[in-house]
C-alpha cells in the first residue's frame, strides 16, 4: 500500500497541469504545452490532450511514451469496439476500459496521470485515473500535475453550476495561466478541446 501511495504521488505531481470541467452542453479539458526533463524545458510545442474516440478525449501528465501508449492502445481499442457493436462507446465505458489497461499492468506501471472527458447519450463526465488504475468520476471538475494545485484553487473559487462550454473553456484557461504563472514546471501555449454532441472542437491559445 505504500507503494502505491508514493507512485500516485510522485506521478501527480509531475511537471505540468492538465484539467476537464463538466459544463451543460458538454465537456472541456485543457493543458499546457510545456514538456521538461528535469530542469530542462525539453519542448514547449507538447500535444497533451489525445482523442480516442470522436467524443471522447484525454490529457496526459507523467511519462510521455507511457502515456501516448496509453492513448493509442484507448483509441484502437475503442475503435474496435466501435466496429464491433456498431455504436460509440460511453465515457463510463471508455473510462473503465482504460482503468482495466492501468490495472492489468500495475506491476510495471504506464506512467500517468490522465483526465478523461467526453460526452455520450447521458450528457457530460470526466473521470480520472491514476498509474495504477483506480478511477474516479468527478462531477464539476478535476485536474493532475504539478499546476493541478494552483489549478484547483481557480475552479473551486470560479465554477458555477449551469456553466455552458464557451464559459467553461474561459475557466479552463484563467486555470492554466494561473498554474503557468507560478509553476515552473508548466509552460507554453494552452491546448483546449471543447466537447460537445456535436464532437471534438480543438482550440490552440498563444500565450
Amino acid at each position: 500500500m505504500n507503494r502505491d501511495k508514493e507512485i500516485t504521488n510522485n506521478i501527480y505531481m509531475s511537471g505540468t497541469t492538465t484539467l476537464g470541467i463538466v459544463c451543460t452542453d458538454g465537456v472541456v479539458l485543457a493543458t499546457e504545452s510545456q514538456a521538461t526533463m528535469g530542469n530542462l524545458v525539453a519542448n514547449i510545442t507538447a500535444p497533451k490532450i489525445y482523442k480516442i474516440a470522436p467524443k471522447i478525449s484525454i490529457t496526459i501528465s507523467g511519462g510521455v511514451a507511457d502515456c501516448q501508449q496509453v492513448a493509442k492502445i484507448m483509441a484502437a481499442n475503442l475503435n474496435l469496439r466501435k466496429y464491433e457493436t456498431g455504436r460509440d462507446v460511453s465515457v463510463k465505458s471508455a473510462s473503465q476500459l482504460t482503468s482495466v489497461l492501468l490495472y492489468q499492468n500495475r506491476m510495471y506501471p504506464y506512467i500517468s496521470m490522465l483526465v478523461l472527458g467526453g460526452v455520450d447519450e447521458t450528457g457530460g463526465h470526466i473521470y480520472t485515473l491514476d498509474p495504477l488504475g483506480s478511477l474516479l468520476e468527478e462531477p464539476k471538475f478535476g485536474a493532475t500535475g504539478s499546476g493541478s494545485v494552483i489549478a484547483f484553487g481557480v475552479l473551486e473559487d470560479e465554477y458555477k453550476d449551469g456553466m455552458t462550454v464557451e464559459e467553461g473553456k474561459k475557466l479552463a484557461v484563467r486555470a492554466v495561466k494561473a498554474a503557468k504563472a507560478r509553476d515552473t514546471a508548466s509552460g507554453g501555449r494552452i491546448q483546449i478541446h471543447k466537447i460537445t454532441q456535436k464532437g471534438i472542437q480543438e482550440e490552440i491559445i498563444e500565450e
